[in-house]
């Protein structure tokens, strides 16, 4: 068998996975693409272990455990991703990437965060709220409640 075969092969299968990373926006899709994407790897580890084995006559195959250590990693990388994504999918309601920039803590749906924000009823720092900074009237509550409001 030459070689030219698998290396095609993994050629369009890595090239198919770049695709899927870069054009799909659901999350799922994008961790099956990085599998495509290390299977194309696989395959080619195989296939140069092969070639080289039959070119120097020994009898190492270092290329075939590389490629079952990379598949354990592998399988390693997609129980966490998907663990990732059910817990996002949990607390946002989808798995859409270009819906999840907003990651980060204090950051709303709309991109205003900060202190400026005087829109938010909600907001200690405002001084329309009671118990704000500019107001007479004390904060009511303790530290445990605020903190499951804010949970």
């Amino acid at each position: 068998m030459h070689l030219a075969y698998p290396a095609v092969l993994s050629a369009l299968l890595f090239c198919t996975g770049v695709y899927g990373v870069l054009a799909r926006r659901n999350a799922i899709l994008v961790l099956m693409s990085v599998e495509l994407m290390l299977n194309a790897v696989n395959l080619n580890l195989v296939a140069f272990d092969v070639w080289l084995s039959t070119a120097a006559e020994e009898t190492l195959h270092s290329g075939q455990a590389l490629t079952l250590f990379t598949i354990a990693i592998a399988a390693a990388e997609i129980g966490i991703g998907l663990a990732i994504v059910l817990a996002v999918h949990r607390n946002r309601g989808t798995s859409d990437i270009d819906k999840l920039r907003d990651t980060a803590e204090g950051h709303g749906p709309d991109g205003l965060d900060g202190p400026d924000d005087s829109d938010d009823p909600d907001d200690p720092g405002d001084p329309a709220v009671p118990g704000g900074p500019d107001t007479d009237t004390p904060a009511t509550g303790t530290a445990a409640e605020k903190a499951e409001a804010t949970a």
